[in-house]
This record gives C-alpha cells, sequence and structure tokens, in this order.
C-alpha cells in the first residue's frame, strides 16, 4: 500500500468539550430545536435529567477527523472526498459540558476502487463509548 496516500493504522484525533452554544447554535443552523437538545425543563422531567447534544452533531465532529485524517494530501494528484458514513451509532447521550475525543482509525484500502474505510469512535472524558460510525473517503483525480 505505499503507492496509496493513507495507510492501515492511519490516525486522528480530536477532542472538544461540548458546549451550550455548541447545541443551540447547531440548533439554529438545522433547524433541529427538539426539546431534548433545548429545553431544560423538558428534559428535566425525562431519565436522563439534562440537555443532550444532537447525534448530528456528534456526526459533524466525524467529519472534522476525517478532514483531519487526509489533511496531507492537499497537493496530491487526486482529491480526496467524503462518500458515506455507515453503521453510525449513538450508544450512550453526550450531554452540555461532556468532553468528546475521537479517534478516526484507516481500516481498509481498495487501491483498484481509490477507496478507504476509517473506523470513528467517540468517547467522553469517562472514557465510555458514545459514538460509532465507518467513514469511507474516495479519491478522485484533478483535472
Amino acid at each position: 500500500m505505499d503507492d496509496f496516500y493513507v495507510k492501515i493504522g492511519d490516525e486522528s484525533r480530536f477532542s472538544k468539550t461540548v458546549s451550550e452554544s455548541d447545541v443551540y447554535m447547531f440548533a439554529g443552523i438545522t433547524g433541529d430545536f427538539s426539546p431534548n437538545h433545548v429545553n431544560k425543563s423538558y428534559m428535566e422531567k425525562s431519565s436522563y435529567g439534562r440537555l443532550m447534544a444532537h447525534g448530528a452533531l456528534m456526526v459533524g465532529f466525524m467529519s472534522t477527523v476525517s478532514t483531519m485524517i487526509i489533511a496531507h494530501c492537499r497537493d496530491a494528484d487526486e482529491t480526496p472526498v467524503s462518500v458515506g458514513y455507515d453503521k453510525i451509532r449513538f450508544l450512550k447521550p453526550v450531554f452540555l459540558g461532556d468532553t468528546v475525543s475521537l479517534v478516526y482509525r484507516i481500516t481498509s484500502i481498495d487501491t483498484t476502487r481509490r477507496r478507504s474505510v476509517g473506523d470513528i469512535e467517540i468517547t467522553n472524558q469517562d472514557d465510555a463509548l458514545v459514538a460509532v460510525g465507518n467513514h469511507i473517503l474516495q479519491w478522485v483525480p484533478n483535472s
């Protein structure tokens, strides 16, 4: 696999504390004003007892680590683009104030199809696994 841009085992990492403003700005951008994310009184009645971040915000953070894994490829003869996320699962809620840490790890490469697959894991500050997914990158020829 020496002739490809990434190799199996390559990793990128990203961490962020999820703030109230992150959640409210994301709600404003997407229009997702579910009470799970923006209505404190509503969530205080639930078994969770507090507001939680959007799962789609976690997918946004997955995009961050996918961009980081290919940062060194910007001058290549091909352009890496995301062609999808598979098997995304939200295993535990992410609450406002939680610090999430993401690891993106290249797990397979198909040089014939010009693709790589990365596994993504998100853990919280307690090292609890809160979300997982797979990401597919396609390298397309430059003109």
